[in-house]
């Protein structure tokens, strides 16, 4: 089993914080399901990557997208405010279709 090391606790911790902000987001862009999948934090603080899922369909997925871009700033902001670092990240987000492809095995798999 691999270390659990401090890059990993700070990605989980942004992780964590990220989705609390896009819920608290006032874009009316973002009108449906999003769950943050993964944060990857680089090793000296300067950028994360994260994944968002969005429920919904592709115009839905864009705006979105559009909408967390557009607020980067105040995410980092507030990520800086919320976990005591060194260096916040600058964010990038990427979307991550993992939940719908789960919803759809998960519907295979009743059909059968």
């Amino acid at each position: 089993m691999p270390a659990y090391n401090r890059i990993d606790r700070i990605s989980e911790e942004v992780k964590k914080e990220l989705s609390i902000i896009i819920r608290e987001l006032k874009d009316p862009r973002i009108t449906t399901v999003i769950s943050v999948v993964n944060v990857n934090v680089t090793k000296d603080l300067k950028f994360a990557k994260a994944y968002i899922s969005v429920f919904g369909d592709e115009n839905a997925q864009k705006g979105v997208l559009d909408a967390l871009n557009s607020a980067a700033g105040f995410i980092r902001r507030e990520i800086g405010h919320r976990v005591k670092l060194r260096a916040t990240p600058e964010f990038s987000f990427v979307l991550d279709n993992s939940i719908e492809y789960g919803a759809h095995i998960n519907e295979v798999l009743k059909n059968l």
